[in-house]
């Protein structure tokens, strides 16, 4: 049993007074700002959340390698940029005031906001798997040949339905990826979450999807009043506004976090990290 952190770490408290710093500055001060304080807010969360799990469970991404957590944030962005590329073709969502930018401006910018994507879902997922001491149930999923199979072809039929037809298909945006990709690492021996669910348990999912709907609060909460913001726009679903996003919306952050799980290890394994246990530790860790 890993021996709990007696105080709040020191990181912990440099990553408040980030956020109150940069969360006051972004909401009060005029004309743009936001791209120069979304960075140091959202570094705040992180540290913040990683001090959160650290003190509650004796270990955290930063306090287990502190070189694989700034691997974390070197991993976002181009993790995030497949996802520009998708909306230059579905057009669901664009900055409002990027034109005060060049373009070579503004996606130097975004490129360093960007890196924060990734340790934010993952940090916050960790804290989420806090909370549980024992599995979580749920239906077996094995890596048979049928199943990885299905998933793969599954994941490229969506991908080409959504690329086709972008206004009905959109979602697809959010889960192919991870249908695509989920197999990829089981063939090449990667680390999946078919690890845990082959034996029915589903606690590394549920942890996700907790953790990246906990960012997702903030990442629409602070948007609100930021500027230059994303705002969105959606073909169907588009009622009932949670700050700038649809309610249905927030459903996709959930497949979102397992596509974020999959490319990560997808990266993590092709560079020689192929069962590290670095992110939501495997089975035999716990």
């Amino acid at each position: 049993m890993r021996k709990l952190a007696k105080r709040f770490p020191i990181h912990g408290w440099i990553g408040l007074g980030l956020v109150i710093v940069f969360w006051t500055l972004n909401w009060t001060l005029a004309g743009l700002r936001t791209q120069w304080a979304f960075f140091p807010l959202w570094l705040g969360y992180c540290l913040t959340v990683d001090a959160l799990v650290l003190r509650r469970s004796g270990t955290s991404l930063l306090a287990r390698d502190w070189k694989k957590y700034i691997g974390l944030f070197i991993a976002s962005a181009p993790v995030w940029a497949l996802f520009e590329l998708a909306n230059s073709r579905l057009q669901n969502w664009h900055y409002v005031g990027a034109g005060s930018f060049s373009t070579l401006e503004f996606w130097c910018w975004a490129t360093l906001n960007f890196t924060t994507v990734i340790p934010a879902v993952f940090g916050s997922a960790e804290l989420m798997r806090s909370f549980f001491s024992r599995p979580v149930k749920g239906p077996l999923i094995r890596p048979t040949r049928a199943t990885t199979l299905g998933f793969f072809l599954a994941g490229w039929v969506m991908l080409a339905l959504m690329l086709a037809w972008p206004g009905l298909f959109f979602p697809f945006v959010w889960i192919s990826l991870y249908f695509i990709l989920e197999p990829i690492n089981i063939w090449l021996g990667h680390r999946s979450l078919v690890d845990w669910t082959k034996d029915g348990n589903w606690q590394p999912v549920v942890s996700l999807w907790l953790g990246v709907l906990l960012t997702a609060f903030f990442w629409e909460l602070w948007n609100y009043f930021s500027y230059p913001k994303w705002v969105y726009h959606v073909p169907w679903g588009n009622w009932l506004h949670i700050f700038e996003m649809p309610l249905l919306g927030y459903g996709g952050y959930l497949p979102f976090a397992l596509e974020l799980f999959a490319m990560y290890h997808l990266l993590a394994g092709l560079l020689g990290h192929r069962q590290t246990g670095y992110v939501l530790e495997s089975p035999e860790a716990r």
